[in-house]
């Protein structure tokens, strides 16, 4: 026969189900792999660890010789939870892909824990509180990483006209964020490339370089690759 413990605890598998699916659902949109499911099932497992590890034992509690720590198993899991994020992480090149997705995971896990706890209110704010971080503070998170992206430029020049000091000069206080410069003359007299690498610049700033550069004198072509 169910008891009203039982209905309680059957309620907490599927609130920490519920709240797990509104983070599963943002990763979802990102099509990251661990998305809506995988969300979902670390959540509830959690909140069936942190049940366990209330109730399970209960039986045998005030037993004779029988000492139990009932935050044991809870506590395995946020270590074990690791192995589900360290998978989401991927190295492309020299960029580090999936650290966010493996917090969001560890993040349902403690929700499920809360839920399993019977902390309720706990719960719903943490994940009203990673929903903010996720998805709110994105576009303030890119804003800050275009601060940070490079920007090559390719220069054809004439012969001897754009030295780095002359380029110092147009650019002013740009030219801080000048970051590499390197001409390579042309043969025989022909047109100079110079390539110019710019950092923590915005796109408008950089729009604003490429118009300076050609209006220099013995400046014939400015590009910007990958555009």
């Amino acid at each position: 026969m169910i008891t009203p413990l039982d209905w309680n605890l059957i309620l907490r598998l599927l609130i920490a189900a519920l709240l797990g699916s509104v983070i599963g659902i943002e990763r979802e949109k990102k099509a990251w792999a661990p998305g809506l499911r995988t969300h979902m099932l670390v959540s509830v497992g959690a909140c069936l660890f942190m049940i366990v590890s209330a109730f399970g034992f209960s039986d045998i509690l005030g037993t004779r010789n029988v000492i139990l720590d009932p935050s044991r198993i809870a506590a395995q899991v946020v270590s074990g939870i690791g192995f589900l994020g360290a998978g989401s992480i991927l190295l492309r090149g020299e960029v580090v892909r999936g650290l966010t997705t493996a917090a969001s995971l560890w993040s349902v896990a403690a929700i499920g824990l809360a839920v399993g706890g019977g902390l309720y209110p706990e719960a719903v704010a943490a994940t009203i509180v990673i929903m903010i971080i996720l998805a709110g503070i994105k576009p303030l998170e890119e804003r800050f990483q275009q601060r940070h992206k490079t920007h090559e430029l390719l220069l054809e020049t004439e012969p001897g006209r754009l030295s780095l000091a002359a380029l110092e000069a147009a650019l002013g206080y740009r030219a801080r964020r000048i970051t590499r410069y390197v001409a390579t003359p042309g043969e025989n007299g022909e047109m100079e490339s110079i390539s110019i690498t710019l950092a923590r610049l915005s796109p408008q700033e950089v729009t604003d370089i490429e118009a300076i550069l050609r209006g220099l004198d013995g400046v014939r072509k400015v590009d910007r690759p990958g555009l």
